[in-house]
């Protein structure tokens, strides 16, 4: 069909409808509403035919404002046809939002619910592993009332040596028991047979305490440990119309398990030994101290033991007694572990003596230096040199610190390397008669400190040096398990 000419009065709308077809013409045109270009992106109620502000969620308005503020604006009266196309990719876009939101929201629902399952698992477990602390108390509900006056069994209740009734002794070290509620006697209540005291010497007195602003004047090394042993061992073996107690130890279970007293020496140990010397004599008239006679080691009810700056050469300056033993460096008794060596705690029947000089089977760090060691150089190194033996005619603890001869523990177990050196050190002092334990050993995580007790209970150590008096004596440091869910 051959063009319309165009005229020199032709509008603009003339000339687009000859650009279509005349049959196009007649077709009718859908209404469509008139918006301008800021309504559409504020989502305004200005139409009918869209409505906007209903299916957008609050993010995708924030969004659609920021895009407005971060482009030119549209001036009003610019109208913009909105054609159903246009609508049904608004609808399906703004669908799937909704369905990833609503996805999003299920699937943290779902893990929610999860966690608080487990959640409600494992406090139940908890309480269940309570129950026995809440209900097994010490509290006697049969017959309460007997033994006392006016009861049944008036006056039976009691016997002369029942301070320590129903205690059982274990082989825990009170680390630093004089930091307790109630020194001395609260490690006896959980049946600790080593207690700690660090003393420092001041106006020729001693004075127990971790450092010097701890210290006061009434808490001394008499008040605190040598009057009430002094008086508990009185308790302990009575004179009776029946017959006289031969040395019973502080333990009615056991009279026999001497306790051991640990002196910590901490500012000059010259100075501080002879004191010591001098208090331990209410308990020396009495024959409660373990002691060398120069041929033989006679035990008694108290075995006192001194660490820190205790001089190693004046405490073996006399040959035919002594009653303070010293606390030997454990890490220079290594020896190379044997599969074959037993474990046995007994004392050798022998006094046997070994020297401490660098063989074969030494590591580096058993190795001395030949030279004596200086006044306040630490536990187990004052007053020695390369000759210097450890046996049980000088000695009774073998100590070190675990993080200083055994390392850190990573990943929660002891490495091959570190069991090895804890079965030499442990063997070495066994072999010279001595108690093996370890200070300074894992705290925290619980795990890890009890994983540590258990490894050190299972390859003969002989004390278990710790703060938490409950839990050493309890003795089972396995890992829980739980039982099916719990």
């Amino acid at each position: 069909m051959a063009p319309i000419p165009r005229s020199a009065n032709t509008t603009p709308a003339d000339s687009l409808r000859h650009d279509f077809e005349v049959a196009d013409l007649n077709t009718p045109l859908k209404a469509a509403p008139i918006v301008s270009l800021r309504a559409l992106e504020d989502g305004e109620d200005d139409f009918e035919d869209v409505d906007l502000s209903k299916r957008l969620s609050l993010w995708r308005r924030v969004l659609m404002i920021r895009k407005r503020h971060g482009r030119k604006s549209v001036p009003e009266h610019q109208p913009l046809r909105l054609l159903d196309t246009d609508e049904k990719i608004m609808e399906a876009s703004v669908s799937r939002c909704w369905s990833r939101e609503h996805g999003v929201r299920v699937c943290m629902a779902i893990l929610i619910l999860i966690l608080c399952f487990f959640g409600i698992v494992h406090l139940t477990n908890v309480f269940q592993s309570l129950v026995p602390v809440i209900w097994d108390d010490d509290m006697h509900t049969f017959l309460p009332t007997w033994g006392k006056a006016g009861e049944l069994g008036e006056g039976l209740a009691s016997y002369p040596t029942d301070f320590t009734r129903d205690v059982t002794p274990m082989s825990c070290h009170s680390h630093n028991d004089y930091w307790r509620r109630v020194p001395l006697y609260e490690a006896l209540h959980f049946g600790c047979t080593g207690v700690e005291a660090d003393v420092w010497l001041f106006d020729n007195d001693l004075f127990v305490g971790h450092n010097t602003i701890s210290l006061t004047r009434n808490r001394t090394f008499r008040s605190l440990y040598v009057d009430p042993l002094v008086n508990i061992l009185d308790h302990q073996n009575p004179v009776t119309e029946f017959g006289k107690a031969s040395r019973n130890g502080v333990f009615d279970k056991d009279p026999s398990q001497t306790l051991v007293l640990l002196v910590d020496f901490k500012n000059s140990g010259e100075d501080i030994y002879p004191v010591v010397v001098q208090q331990l004599s209410a308990l020396r008239e009495k024959g409660y101290l373990t002691c060398y006679d120069g041929k033989t080691i006679l035990p008694g009810p108290i075995t006192v033991v001194a660490t820190g700056n205790a001089p190693f050469n004046l405490l073996t300056t006399n040959s035919t007694y002594r009653d303070i033993f010293f606390d030997a460096p454990l890490s220079e008794l290594y020896e190379e572990p044997e599969s074959s060596f037993s474990v046995s705690s007994s004392y050798p029947k022998t006094a046997s003596k070994f020297t401490l000089t660098a063989g074969p089977h030494s590591p580096p760090q058993a190795r001395s230096s030949g030279v004596r060691r200086r006044l306040n150089s630490g536990q187990g190194t004052v007053g020695t040199n390369k000759s210097s033996i450890f046996d049980i005619t000088n000695s009774y603890y073998a100590s070190v610190s675990f993080k200083k001869a055994i390392g850190i523990v990573w990943g929660g177990r002891l490495s091959h390397k570190q069991m090895k050196l804890i079965r030499g050190q442990i063997q070495g002092a066994k072999r010279r008669g001595l108690k093996a334990r370890y200070w300074g050993t894992p705290k925290w995580p619980v795990g890890l400190r009890n994983h540590v007790w258990d490894v050190l209970s299972q390859e003969g150590i002989d004390y278990i040096n710790g703060d938490d008096l409950r839990a050493m004596t309890r003795e089972d440091w396995r890992r829980r398990r739980h039982h099916g869910w719990l």
